[in-house]
């Protein structure tokens, strides 16, 4: 989590920080979302679906938990899948569900990362194979809801897709408002006949660690460790080692530094990944 200064303990002064949001509630809806849809809990091995998780088991204790592997994994990732299992008592563990092919050869296949191949456009069904498909496995055996951590202030796009799905609704049985998005906020229906439900879509990062805080949550050591590196703050995120489309946020950089045998390793099927740091 986020480090203490010298004399001053943060993630003990976030334990004290009264809740901003009205978490019973949430854990009434989830109930609710289960009961109409049935479904999974995605987790990420981030600190937003850490939190869905927690709240998620609150509401009913049996739910699937299921991970999304792209095959580019942190190596403590997966490890840490086994810790979140047994911290928070999930009683069939967390399932993998691998993508095919795995995200390496998707990279490899466009030829960018080589010198001497030809360079083709990334595949256009880089979501399908790596998140579209994984999840359709999953609603198959879990039914089609799910419960996910992706938040609005993530991005404009996220912002604007729950917005829409919000005025979407509109359905005239509460005011508009806070009220409507307390009921009503965090839905999104998909054209495959699937829903996911966000219950902290409208926190803030604050909300996120003072709750990781104050429940004492496992946090994903990647974390910790990419701020000894030095990364910022925009640059703690936990999805694949490598990004399918342009490196944001100087994540070779950080892969290189601190994960030195898996750079050389990954450099050897993508050698010009050394170009990026």
């Amino acid at each position: 989590m986020q480090p203490s200064q010298p004399g001053l303990d943060i993630t003990t002064l976030r334990r004290l920080v009264r809740p901003g949001q009205n978490t019973a509630g949430l854990v009434d809806r989830i109930a609710d979302h289960l009961d109409a849809h049935d479904g999974y809990v995605a987790f990420s091995g981030g600190k937003d679906s850490l939190v869905v998780v927690h709240l998620t088991l609150q509401a009913e204790p049996n739910v699937p938990v299921v991970f999304f592997d792209s095959g580019l994994e942190y190596p403590e990732t997966i490890t840490y899948l086994d810790q979140v299992a047994e911290q928070l008592g999930i009683p069939d563990g967390i399932e993998i569900e691998p993508a095919v092919p795995d995200l390496l050869t998707l990279l490899i296949r466009t030829g960018t990362w080589g010198h001497h191949l030809p360079n083709r456009d990334f595949p256009d069904d880089v979501r399908t194979t790596l998140i579209t498909q994984p999840a359709a496995q999953a609603h198959r055996r879990h039914g089609p809801g799910e419960l996910w951590g992706v938040r609005a202030s993530e991005s404009d796009a996220r912002r604007r897709l729950y917005l829409a799905a919000l005025n979407h609704h509109a359905c005239g049985c509460c005011r508009a408002g806070r009220r409507d998005r307390a009921k009503h906020g965090g839905v999104i229906t998909r054209r495959d006949g699937t829903t996911a439900f966000s219950p902290i879509w409208d926190w803030t990062d604050d909300d996120v660690w003072n709750y990781l805080a104050r429940h004492r949550l496992p946090l994903n050591p990647v974390y910790d460790k990419l701020r000894l590196l030095g990364a910022p703050d925009r640059a703690l995120r936990l999805t694949s080692l490598l990004d399918a489309h342009p490196l944001r946020h100087g994540r070779a950089v950080w892969l290189r530094r601190g994960w030195p045998n898996v750079f050389t390793a990954l450099q050897e099927a993508l050698p010009r990944l050394s170009e990026l740091t």
